[in-house]
């Protein structure tokens, strides 16, 4: 693939970057802070910046019009509104976790919401200190799959690419389902799978789950 990255220079961006090129892709624009680097039209385009940049991003699907990967977190309701508009003339695959594990843990989560009845529940997550966005996409996500007012507790701390728990109480006994990620690396391999899936997808808007779906 001959792909484009808007947040080349972050954390992410960076795992992205060594990935692709293991895998022979060739990265032909990218931007960040840093300015524009332009060679020849993508035939994707990747975004892991930060919601200030997202009409940056807009505006470059409108001039490129190719397919969008975004995995930005922190995004508003009228962002995510937007995506679902850009999504009826390109597909868009957009996830606050590119994990394969996360997919686990949420239909997990929901399994054991189902069978669990009176119980207290309680999600805890903890990420490396510069991640903006508090709580976490994935927080979000497990407490969506809950559909039911949950407290969620964040840590920010050191280094840490992301741990998640559940936790299910009763007066006897605790029940825990946690995920934690090693590396940015599976991320960034979830990511690529995405890609390739979008790459090959109809205009839409999907979630990592339907690429999980279509993976399995």
């Amino acid at each position: 693939m001959k792909y484009g990255l808007i947040g080349r220079n972050g954390r992410m961006g960076n795992e992205i970057y060594n990935l692709f090129s293991e895998k022979g892709h060739q990265l032909v624009f990218s931007y960040d802070k840093s300015g524009e680097f332009f060679e020849e039209k993508p035939e994707i385009l990747i975004d892991f910046s930060l919601p200030e940049a997202f009409n940056k991003v807009i505006e470059y699907v409108d001039k490129f019009k190719v397919p969008l990967v975004i995995g930005t977190t922190g995004l508003d309701e009228n962002q995510i509104k937007q995506l679902h508009e850009i999504s009826q003339n390109i597909p868009v695959v957009q996830s606050y976790n590119f994990s394969i594990g996360i997919q686990v843990l949420l239909r997990l989560t929901k399994l054991a919401d189902s069978l669990l009845k009176d119980v207290d529940i309680e999600i805890l997550e903890t990420h490396h200190r510069f991640k903006k966005d508090k709580p976490s996409g994935t927080a979000k996500m497990l407490k969506d799959v809950l559909n039911k007012d949950v407290n969620i507790s964040s840590i920010r701390v050191g280094n840490v690419p992301g741990d998640h728990t559940v936790y299910f109480g009763t007066l006897g006994e605790v029940i825990t389902i946690s995920h934690r990620a090693l590396s940015r690396r599976t991320f960034a391999e979830g990511v690529l799978k995405s890609a390739e899936f979008a790459i090959k997808s109809i205009a839409g808007f999907y979630t990592f789950n339907d690429v999980f779906n279509m993976s399995n």
